[in-house]
Order: C-alpha cells, then sequence, then structure tokens
C-alpha cells in the first residue's frame, strides 16, 4: 500500500484538482484514483479538513443532464418539501436535520410570534 502524496492548502502542483474545482471547470474523476490529498489544517487541535486530488488531463466531461433524469430530481425536491408531520407544502427543501418543516420542528416560537 502507497501512500498519498499530501499538500498543504493552496500549495497543490498545477494539474492537479479536488472534486468542486473540476465540477466549476465542467469536468468529473471519470474513474480514475485519487492522486493526492490536501490538508487544510484548524485551530484548537481539531483534526485537518481533508480534499482528494485528481489529475485535470485524466479528468472526462460532465455527462448531459437528460430528461428523465431532470424529472426524477424535480419529483425528489418536490417531495423534499412536504413535511412528514403535518403534510403540507413547506415552499422549501425540509433540511435532513430537522426532518420537519420548521413550524413543526418548533412548534413554541411560533406559537409565541
Amino acid at each position: 500500500m502507497s501512500a498519498l502524496p499530501v499538500y498543504r492548502w493552496r500549495l497543490a502542483p498545477e494539474g492537479l484538482a479536488t472534486f468542486r474545482q473540476l465540477r466549476a471547470m465542467g469536468l468529473r474523476p471519470g474513474g480514475q484514483p485519487v492522486v493526492a490529498q490536501l490538508e487544510r489544517p484548524r485551530r484548537r487541535g481539531r483534526p485537518p479538513l481533508v480534499a482528494f486530488l485528481y489529475r485535470v488531463d485524466r479528468a472526462k466531461p460532465v455527462r448531459p443532464m437528460t430528461p428523465a433524469k431532470r424529472a426524477a430530481l424535480e419529483r425528489a425536491n418536490t417531495a423534499r418539501q412536504i413535511c412528514p408531520a403535518c403534510g403540507r407544502d413547506a415552499g422549501y427543501r425540509i433540511p435532513t436535520s430537522l426532518g420537519t418543516c420548521t413550524p413543526c420542528a418548533y412548534p413554541d416560537t411560533q406559537a409565541a410570534a
């Protein structure tokens, strides 16, 4: 097992990019292995933030969105707007951290307002 090279924040060599950087360029890793790792230090003894780096020259273009994928994504987003507790359309995607719409998650706050 070989260890990945580790670069500090903003010191990665040219030709390597994170997943988000590839996506901003209209690319995707395309099945290539991770070639290095980027670490951003944090304060108070917390472990560093880690991002994996991929080669830009081996990246492939992002696949275009098909009508079927677009429809499925629209249905999924619509389903995430329905509150499971009260059944109302919240008008926004309900956060998974709450699991319900804001009035159901914080009933005391809404009654006081």
